[in-house]
């Protein structure tokens, strides 16, 4: 084997070399039966990473202009503690927090539904904790939207 060819693929990942060797992975929620492009498609990272700072914004503004009358080391777990509630409340009843709706997204089950209380309270628990949500899969979806059965997709 010539030895470009092995930095190479080293370079690029085990995702690049599995590619080479024939696996076909293909698009993000084919999987789950979502389509690639369009309304119901996975929502892609940047657009996810963008609605959950709109929301930490949002939340850090009330925290620091109305709760602790501008303390911004105060702020903090205020913040925490109103990006928790903001993720129950809203994605519980309407599916998005105000950041996703923004953007274009939606929390939904892996059926197509609803999600319900227990599974929408596990995943706000698991992304406040910030790491589960930094580990996801080929399909896009976070450890945390893995363990509660929910996809984010466009709307």
């Amino acid at each position: 084997m010539d030895n470009r060819q092995a930095i190479g693929s080293w370079l690029s990942g085990p995702r690049a070399a599995a590619e080479d060797m024939g696996v076909e992975f293909g698009y993000p929620g084919q999987r789950l039966g979502l389509p690639q492009q369009g309304p119901g498609s996975a929502a892609r990272f940047g657009r996810r990473i963008g609605a959950v700072a709109l929301d930490w914004i949002g939340c850090q503004l009330i925290a620091y202009g109305l709760i602790t009358g501008g303390n911004l080391a105060a702020a903090g777990n205020w913040t925490l503690g109103l990006f928790v509630a903001l993720t129950l409340l809203t994605v519980g009843t309407v599916g998005s927090t105000p950041g996703k709706r923004a953007l274009g997204i939606r929390v939904i089950s892996e059926s197509g539904g609803r999600l319900g209380f227990v599974r929408v309270c596990v995943r706000t628990l698991l992304l406040a904790l910030v790491v589960p949500a930094l580990i996801w899969d080929r399909d896009g979806r976070g450890l945390h939207d893995r363990l509660a059965r929910a996809v984010q997709v466009r709307i």
